[in-house]
């Protein structure tokens, strides 16, 4: 089984460990692809952050535009993966679902990748309050934030940990949905293959 609390003690840890040094990924099997699609959210948000930098001059901006494309491309295909790790896990349990057994409207690769961001921005409120150039209405502002992150945080985890449980039970069946993302594939994206087809 897949114990939720494991998968967001990860994402916190590391969110603080790769803060303050390398980024690494010292787990195995599950562990290790949860990992992988947290490292991409990482990254995302500090390339988010540079994108909104207004210091950042057009050329700069054009890459990490192009940074946050692949970061993002990537992201998708791990929370995938994650499904994938998922339905093989159930294989492997033996689980079997009738066709008519409901499915969920997110997966749990979807939610692992919310619990992700939600460690980022938790990482990122809780600076906030070490912050000294900062009023005390500032601090009250943030605590209240952290207040609904903290419970958003909680209410997400339950939930995945119920979605888990159904799954491994049979009462709720799980199908990866492929995103086919357009925009970087250079025979989908009108824009890349008209570009190409001038090249030629």
């Amino acid at each position: 089984m897949i114990d939720v609390k494991v998968i967001t003690d990860l994402q916190h840890t590391t969110v603080r460990r790769w803060h303050e040094g390398e980024i690494d990924n010292s787990y195995e099997g599950f562990l290790n692809v949860v990992c992988q699609q947290h490292e991409k959210n990482y990254r995302l948000w500090h390339q988010e952050d540079i994108a909104r930098s207004r210091d950042v001059g057009d050329a700069d901006l054009a890459q990490v535009k192009r940074n946050i494309d692949g970061l993002n491309q990537s992201r998708n295909d791990f929370i995938e993966k994650l499904d994938d790790c998922i339905i093989e896990m159930l294989a492997e349990a033996k689980v079997v679902c009738d066709p008519n057994t409901p499915l969920n409207t997110e997966t749990p690769g979807s939610t692992i990748d919310r619990l992700s961001i939600l460690s980022l921005r938790l990482y990122h409120m809780e600076e906030q309050l070490s912050r000294k150039d900062v009023d005390s209405e500032h601090r009250l502002k943030v605590t209240e934030k952290l207040r609904i992150l903290y419970q958003q945080h909680a209410d997400l985890s339950e939930s995945l940990t119920q979605l888990i449980n159904d799954l491994f039970a049979g009462v709720k069946r799980l199908k990866v949905y492929r995103q086919f993302k357009m925009y970087n594939d250079p025979t989908l994206n009108p824009y890349l293959y008209a570009a190409n087809k001038k090249v030629a």
